[in-house]
């Protein structure tokens, strides 16, 4: 089946335009208890009934709205994005984009920093993809508009997309829940072998790097040089791209602090937001 054809299918109709100001309140669907427990929230997203609320709209690859239940009871919202939804990039292997979103939120929790919603790799309605817990929030609550006060947040991020070599860091890629959590989210091209940071976070440019974040990323250095601890993602990656992961972080590390943009347009995104 067409990656152009899924949308069209009965009852995949892509969702209001304001599907997401909040969620609940504008496309009146009714939000699961957003209290429950991780490791079950996990379980549920690993082996959960997958129901297929609508396409979002505004993605350039095959994106859903999901609810995943279990035979317990438990609720919860996902976006699952298909590996057969994804447009072809010269630059990133074909068919990997739903791993590389996997990965990411493997290395925000390999770093003990929940940045990423927990995200698991998994076979859905369309095809094998990414399921990414959904947390409801306010889109026009981007970066630009969350960044003051959560500068300590931010640095994590900074960090983060530095080690992962996120390629697509917009304003928008960054949300805060109704519980003032933020999250960080597409994560899709990332991992390349090729240095390509793009990113809106360079506030923090040429700082020292804290040193919290010294420790963790020396605990997460360490981690990946042992293969039974990070075989989930030896699992998601190509060896190239595991052994460029493990460079950035000890260049990282070795520099001990933020990067500096290079002065032109290849270090931010577009659009911004």
């Amino acid at each position: 089946m067409s990656a152009l054809h899924i949308s069209r299918r009965p009852g995949w109709a892509p969702l209001p335009a304001l599907e997401l100001t909040f969620l609940s309140a504008q496309a009146g669907i009714a939000l699961p208890d957003p209290i429950i427990d991780d490791v079950v929230a996990r379980e549920v997203l690993r082996t959960g009934n997958l129901e297929i609320i609508g396409r979002m709209p505004w993605s350039s690859n095959a994106t859903f709205l999901c609810e995943i239940s279990d035979d317990a009871g438990h609720k919860l919202l996902a976006i699952y994005k298909p590996r057969r939804g994804e447009r072809p990039l010269w630059d990133f292997a074909e068919g990997t984009l739903c791993q590389r979103e996997t990965a990411a939120a493997t290395v925000s929790a390999m770093l003990g920093w929940s940045l990423i919603p927990d995200t698991v790799l998994r076979d859905g309605p369309v095809d094998v993809g990414s399921v990414c817990r959904f947390y409801d929030h306010d889109p026009e609550q981007h970066y630009f508009e969350i960044f003051a006060g959560r500068e300590d947040t931010f640095r994590r991020f900074a960090a983060f997309d530095v080690i992962v070599n996120n390629t697509d860091r917009k304003g928008g890629h960054v949300l805060l829940d109704e519980r003032g959590n933020v999250w960080g989210i597409d994560h899709g091209v990332c991992f390349h072998e090729q240095y390509k940071l793009r990113t809106v976070i360079w506030e923090f440019a040429g700082e020292p790097l804290p040193p919290a974040i010294i420790d963790d990323i020396q605990h997460f250095a360490v981690t990946l040089d042992q293969s039974s601890a990070c075989a989930e993602l030896t699992a998601l990656l190509s060896p190239a791209e595991f052994v460029a992961l493990q460079r950035r972080t000890e260049r990282l590390l070795h520099l001990g602090r933020f990067p500096v943009p290079s002065g032109d347009y290849h270090d931010y995104p577009w659009p911004t937001i």
